[in-house]
């Protein structure tokens, strides 16, 4: 099997060999709404952790050693798989919800006032 790759991969096919995965291992009955969405949160601490204590700038430089890089992927790998699966289990339209937020978001945040600024929405 060729090896996955952002430019090759729908996100069909991910949700299709997470849901494989899951099912061999007889894992749905553990896959609830609120405990996925647990394991979201707790793998998301697990990337932060990474990067606790540094600067933005020094942050860049976490990300790109070498040996620390395998392991926040590991991270971004674990908290995209159980997003992906929470999908599955709720019948959640990835691509949709994503293009349905950032036309929210675009409304919450226009180009001309938001443009290089990092203030939220009711600030702007």
């Amino acid at each position: 099997m060729a090896p996955l790759s952002d430019s090759a991969t729908t996100v069909a096919e991910l949700r299709r060999r997470i849901l494989a995965f899951v099912h061999e291992r007889d894992w749905e009955q553990f896959h609830s709404p609120k405990n996925l969405s647990m394991a979201l949160a707790a793998e998301s601490g697990e990337l932060m952790e990474h990067f606790l204590w540094s600067g933005p700038e020094q942050s860049h430089a976490v990300a790109r050693e070498p040996a620390k890089r395998a392991r926040i992927a590991d991270e971004l790998a674990d908290i995209v798989i159980y997003a992906l699966e929470f999908a599955n289990i709720t019948g959640l339209d990835v691509a949709a919800s994503i293009e349905a937020k950032m036309a929210a978001n675009a409304l919450k945040y226009p180009v001309e006032k938001a443009r290089g600024r990092a203030d939220k929405y009711t600030e702007l």
